[in-house]
């Protein structure tokens, strides 16, 4: 079937309109009209060939809300007109270890992802910058009623991605959490981890977002450029998740850990971090990192939201201005994620 979308032809262009065929639903399939799209950093890695590997023309997009408008004949858990999602991946092998333990993200047979991957028949993957997607119903999300599907697309990458080490490190009362970065990732584990009951701490290289982090739920608001912010805090914290992509000295942070306590690494640097064994060794610290959730972690977390009442920070924008956007999220310029309205891909 035809689909309109938009695509980068070659490393680091422009994104530009473009058509492509998707397969049609088979038994198993889910045809899903897309709504909402949310940007995600990653999309500007892979856009940029910055963790290699990328493939063109590349249609970016894996925070995916919409409607189904087709099910496939032996289709069980959707139907037509229901609210559903599509995070980061679309198949795996289903047979190893992690996809036994619905940890698919973790994958050893090969995750399929929803962009820049291949089908099993070695298709290549086009994401949620477009007006519809075939996924296999055992990879699609159900999106609770009470949760707007534009606020909601970026919880299948940024809310999940802070939601799994939250509750693998077991965050809740009694927990001192903080959060490196006040990004469009970071304002999700902020408001997750204070809906867990954890007491939360945003690391920020200045105070200039405090205000909006105590609003979404923070307890306290340290700037990294400050000195005397990684005097006064060391041994401080139980965990910290350190959400952005640039450089920083990982082993500062590490310091600030208290005995047992554990660094998870969701944001991933272009160049590799040098880590001291002294920082590790003396607090019987962690180093660790986390890939997004599985699709019953995705699951959890996205009740959880509803329960709680937690959806994305967002700027709603048309197709027509990705590239802008990309510009902006490159200087820190959203509060807190774009998202895409993709009916506005009908706008000439």
């Amino acid at each position: 079937m035809k689909v309109n979308g938009y695509a980068a032809q070659k490393a680091k262009a422009a994104l530009v309109p473009y058509s492509f065929e998707r397969r049609e639903p088979g038994p198993f399939d889910v045809l899903i009209d897309i709504n909402y799209c949310g940007i995600c950093h990653t999309d500007i890695h892979q856009v940029g060939d910055e963790w290699g590997g990328s493939q063109f023309p590349m249609v970016p997009g894996h925070e995916i809300t919409g409607i189904v408008s087709q099910v496939g004949p032996k289709v069980t858990r959707y139907k037509k007109g229901d609210r559903v999602g599509v995070g980061c991946f679309v198949d795996s092998c289903r047979k190893c270890e992690p996809c036994k333990k619905n940890l698919e993200q973790y994958c050893t047979g090969g995750m399929v992802t929803t962009y820049n991957g291949f089908e099993k028949d070695g298709t290549p993957t086009q994401g949620g910058y477009s007006n519809n997607i075939v996924v296999d119903e055992n990879y699609v999300l159900k999106i609770p009623d009470n949760l707007p599907l534009d606020k909601t697309a970026p919880l299948l990458c940024a809310g999940i991605t802070l939601y799994s080490p939250l509750v693998h490190w077991k965050a809740g009362p009694g927990k001192k959490i903080a959060i490196i970065g006040l990004g469009g990732i970071g304002h999700m584990g902020v408001k997750i981890a204070h809906a867990l009951g954890a007491e939360v701490s945003v690391l920020s290289h200045s105070l200039k977002k405090q205000e909006d982090g105590k609003k979404l739920g923070a307890d306290y608001f340290y700037a990294t450029s400050d000195p005397a912010t990684f005097e006064k805090l060391k041994g401080h914290f139980d965990l910290i998740i350190n959400t952005v992509s640039a450089e920083l000295d990982w082993n500062q942070y590490l310091e600030l850990l208290a005995l047992d306590g554990a660094m998870v690494i969701v944001g991933i640097p272009e160049k590799q971090t040098p880590v001291g064994s002294f920082p590790l060794v003396a607090g019987r610290r962690s180093l660790a990192g986390s890939l997004i959730g599985g699709i019953k972690e995705t699951q959890e977390m996205l009740d959880f939201c509803s329960k709680h009442n937690i959806a994305s920070e967002i700027e709603l924008i048309p197709i027509q201005k990705v590239n802008e956007a990309y510009k902006r999220v490159l200087n820190s310029d959203v509060r807190y994620r774009f998202v895409i309205d993709i009916k506005s891909l009908e706008q000439k």
